[in-house]
């Protein structure tokens, strides 16, 4: 069977916009939830420098006390990038990186110009990048949350 070179740039096109649905957040999930993941582990593993910062902290979080900032960001670190790969409660988890990603990005590096060498914010910013599209549109097909919907909520 043969195709004009229109039908087949379409059927090619449909072809990806599927395969966009299953796998095209997947990525943004995966490669957030090793980043996330990894600096909760050093947190976790780590001693709170949180008091250092503080002061840098934007309101409300800056009067949070700092042995509780530091729990919330190590857990949010260590449980969000789970539940990320799972794709369960994305829009929850992502919008609550948004938040730790803006509180990182005002309080360690917003001074420090953009380049990541410089301890910067491009880092930050590609992230609140990534998490956004997940904020609004979900984790894509292969996920919990898909699966949870088209099962209990139809």
């Amino acid at each position: 069977m043969t195709c004009t070179a229109k039908a087949c740039v379409m059927r090619g096109l449909a072809r990806l916009d599927g395969l966009g649905g299953w796998l095209g957040l997947l990525g943004l999930r995966v490669l957030l939830a090793y980043e996330f993941w990894q600096s909760g582990v050093e947190k976790f593993r780590g001693d709170n420098w949180f008091g250092e910062i503080q002061s840098q902290f934007p309101f409300p979080f800056s009067v949070v006390p700092v042995d509780v900032s530091w729990f919330l960001s190590t857990w949010t670190e260590l449980i969000g990038p789970v539940m990320l790969v799972l794709g369960l409660g994305t829009r929850f988890w992502a919008f609550s990186l948004v938040i730790l990603d803006v509180v990182a990005w005002q309080a360690v590096h917003a001074g420090n110009g953009y380049n990541v060498c410089d301890n910067g914010f491009k880092l930050p910013l590609m992230y609140l990048t990534m998490l956004i599209p997940l904020v609004l549109s979900g984790p894509g097909k292969l996920s919990l949350d898909y699966w949870i919907r088209q099962r209990y909520l139809r």
